[in-house]
């Protein structure tokens, strides 16, 4: 995936899709905090909401019960319709601490690949520091991709 172009591809032998996302606004960074979207090698840990209906809000990794469309502030940059936890690879870097004792654990940032509510608003980064696709996407790449998979983030 590329922060620089706002783009996820998924590479299955010869076969290549392209996605378009949002990342942080903040940026590009590993540090607990600073709403930055994490660089660096990666893989899906985790992933929540097989089943969910399209549009249903997570609020701590759990299905709300409420749609995106139902929400009472549509302003909110939702987490929506699937998760894919991610976890960094690479120690000190976006694993663990760095050499300064930061954190910069990418799960413990909880840092996904999700839905969102603001599709109008991906290409250009909007997050708080995960990676946001269309709610039909983010189906889509669930329905893809196995615990385990390999994420390269970079510039």
């Amino acid at each position: 995936m590329s922060i620089d172009q706002q783009k996820l591809w998924l590479f299955k032998g010869a076969q290549c899709e392209a996605y378009v996302i949002s990342t942080a606004r903040a940026g590009r960074g590993c540090v607990q905090d600073s709403l930055q979207t994490p660089t660096g090698m990666h893989q899906v840990g985790e992933k929540i909401g097989d089943g969910a209906v399209p549009g249903m809000v997570f609020k701590a990794r759990q299905p709300t019960g409420k749609l995106a469309a139902d929400w009472p502030s549509p302003e909110d940059n939702l987490i929506t319709s699937r998760i894919l936890w991610l976890e960094g690879l690479e120690a000190g870097i976006n694993q663990g601490t760095d050499a300064e004792g930061r954190v910069v654990d990418t799960r413990r940032r909880f840092v996904y690949i999700h839905g969102t509510n603001q599709a109008d608003k991906l290409g250009r980064p909007n997050s708080h520091g995960c990676v946001l696709l269309s709610d039909a996407d983010v189906i889509r790449l669930f329905d893809k991709v196995p615990i385990g998979t390999r994420v390269l983030i970079r510039d």
